[in-house]
């Protein structure tokens, strides 16, 4: 089994591994760097999402690129950091939260591997888009820890770079939105039409526009990120640790009804 950490704002650094090695994966979305090591006797791969400098922003990343790498490595199971803003009183900053559903509010952004004809419309299930099996881990290293958890909440995508504007925050607050951040989507579509698990652990760096009646800064998220580092990195260990080498979610098989069809699962290998 090979797992991947995406990294998100403030997660830049593949430190928490041990025999690193830069691999450049080459795949028909373009080339991508990752980072390859161990962790506690396990194989990870380790991706900036922004870049090592935080030089992408959140719509000119190449998700596909960057999704179709991870599954040309090999890797069956994503574990997604964020940093958010709260849209919701019971999530404060500083808190952890593992969402279990998102409301799409990006635009422009190519959202699926299957809509260049080379493949067949595909039509997937998103009842459960945060992988069922690996939400419960995250939740029970969150629990030992001790950190301030959310066990359930719906994370916003917006287009970004810039931040939310107060009526956009209490529009999603109305609508349903926990939490607010840039990149989960299309990460998460992608990642189940790869057939490969995804779950986030976000941590709550500041309150959505409007909330506090202060501006918003990125060095507000960088210092968050700073502080609680040491519990993040602690919570991805432990859940590392913790996953069975067998999936039991239905993840891995989000294809089959496509295959059944008669059409072929994709290769994202460069040829």
């Amino acid at each position: 089994m090979k797992i991947a950490i995406i990294g998100g704002s403030g997660v830049y650094d593949p430190a928490m591994l041990s025999n690193v090695v830069k691999t450049a994966v080459n795949t028909i979305f373009g080339e991508v760097t990752v980072s390859e090591g161990q962790l506690d006797g396990r194989d990870v791969v380790f991706l900036a999402r922004h870049g090592s400098g935080h030089t992408v922003a959140p719509h000119r990343i190449n998700y596909r690129a960057n999704i179709a790498a991870l599954k040309v490595l090999g890797v069956e199971r994503i574990i997604a950091t964020a940093a958010v803003g709260s849209l919701n009183g019971s999530m404060p900053p500083g808190s952890f939260v593992v969402p279990d559903q998102f409301i799409d509010n990006t635009w422009g952004r190519p959202v699926q591997f299957f809509d260049d004809g080379e493949w067949a419309v595909t039509h997937l299930d998103m009842s459960a888009p945060y992988c069922t099996e690996m939400r419960e881990f995250l939740i029970a290293s969150c629990d030992k820890a001790a950190v301030s958890c959310s066990r359930t909440g719906t994370y916003v995508c917006f287009q970004g770079p810039r931040y939310e504007t107060p009526a956009e925050i209490r529009m999603y607050s109305m609508l349903g939105g926990d939490i607010a951040g840039m990149t989960h989507v299309p990460e998460i579509v992608l990642a189940r039409e790869a057939e490969i698990c995804y779950s986030g652990i976000c941590v709550v760096t500041n309150w959505g526009a409007g909330i506090s009646g202060q501006n918003l800064k990125h060095s507000e998220v960088s210092e968050m990120m700073s502080e609680v580092n040491e519990s993040l990195k602690g919570i991805i260990r432990s859940t590392i640790k913790m996953l069975p080498d067998a999936r039991s979610c239905g993840c891995g098989k989000a294809l089959d009804e496509m295959v059944a069809w008669g059409r072929r699962r994709p290769d994202f290998r460069a040829r």
